[in-house]
């Protein structure tokens, strides 16, 4: 075991690298140019030259420069212009290039926001699916089971912005109420934070539940068909215990799956729901970002997700050798 997470741990350095490549050229193609946006927001408050403006913010932040150079100086392995090294390799994601505020300070204010919307969002979702999808297994083909079935299909099917949506537009316009849209920080009211994430929280959960749900009844059947199940029948042992001591950790493995890669919505795949009920979250943040082709921003915002992404996959493969005692890691 500790010589696989070493290794694993180590195979996460090349891959984190690449990603960096594939952030920082991606985000050069963004449609727009922040040059232009910079110049023109400049030249409205001075009498310049819009040209002269954009090649002087060019000069000023280095993109006037080759790509490589860019890229090495971003990375943190060439100096910059006052000869130090500053940059990912030093633990340093830059700062924004409309704020001028360091993206780390940032991401690390929005992060809270987006766990707290994640992880009631995977509960929610863990709480749907896992007693429909069970119920569903053990009563197989009977009315419970089409109705737990149809649930799942529901789930998948139905987007969560438009359930989103129409929470807020059908109560206000029915009952004059529309849900909590300030952002309150739970440190200053834990129960007007809960009211304002309880509703987005939920709808996501649904969202997620659906193929959590099907994934839990498919592997269930496969698993109560098992002899050692038929063993544990013959035996008299009661439908609790043989449904959950010996049948429901062995079906486990894919649904961990599943949930695993559920995971990066934790930190920025809750875009749609920060945007409908005005969470400042990562991504909000990002979409801000994006907006304002803030390259800086986006390129920190991404390098978190993919790292928050990694170690999510090396959790649930871990988490494979606890479900099932055969998995041995070498």
């Amino acid at each position: 075991m500790r010589a696989y997470l070493i290794r694993r741990l180590f195979l996460i350095i090349p891959t984190l690298f690449l990603v960096t490549i594939i952030v920082f050229l991606t985000v050069r193609f963004v449609p727009g140019s922040l040059i232009d946006l910079l110049a023109s927001q400049q030249a409205g408050e001075a009498t310049m030259d819009p040209e002269v403006i954009a090649e002087q913010i060019r000069r000023d932040l280095g993109l006037d420069q080759p790509v490589w150079k860019q890229y090495l100086r971003w990375l943190g392995a060439w100096q910059q212009d006052d000869g130090t090294f500053s940059g990912i390799l030093q633990g340093d994601l830059g700062k924004s290039l409309w704020t001028h505020r360091p993206i780390l300070g940032d991401i690390f204010d929005k992060i809270p926001i987006s766990l707290e919307l994640g992880i009631i969002a995977i509960i929610t979702a863990l709480l749907i699916a896992f007693p429909i999808g069970i119920y569903s297994a053990i009563r197989q083909d009977t009315a419970g089971d089409y109705v737990g079935r149809s649930i799942a299909i529901f789930c998948m099917a139905v987007p969560g912005f438009w359930l989103a949506t129409m929470i807020i537009v059908f109560p206000s316009v029915w009952w004059g109420w529309i849900p909590p849209v300030e952002y309150t920080p739970i440190t200053e009211n834990f129960s007007k934070n809960i009211q304002q994430f309880i509703i987005p929280a939920i709808l996501m959960g649904m969202v997620m539940s659906g193929v959590t749900m099907r994934m839990t009844r498919t592997m269930m059947l496969e698993v109560l068909r098992q002899d050692y199940i038929r063993t544990a029948w013959s035996k008299g042992l009661r439908e609790r215990i043989v449904v959950i001591r010996h049948a429901l950790k062995n079906a486990m493995i894919p649904v961990v799956t599943v949930i695993g890669l559920q995971l990066p919505v934790v930190i920025g795949g809750t875009v749609i729901m920060e945007q409908i009920f005005n969470l400042p979250g990562m991504g909000r943040f990002m979409i801000d970002s994006l907006s304002r082709r803030d390259y800086s921003v986006i390129s920190g915002i991404n390098i978190m997700m993919g790292s928050v992404i990694l170690i999510g996959n090396l959790l649930t493969d871990l988490t494979y050798g606890y479900l099932d005692p055969r998995i041995r890691y070498r």
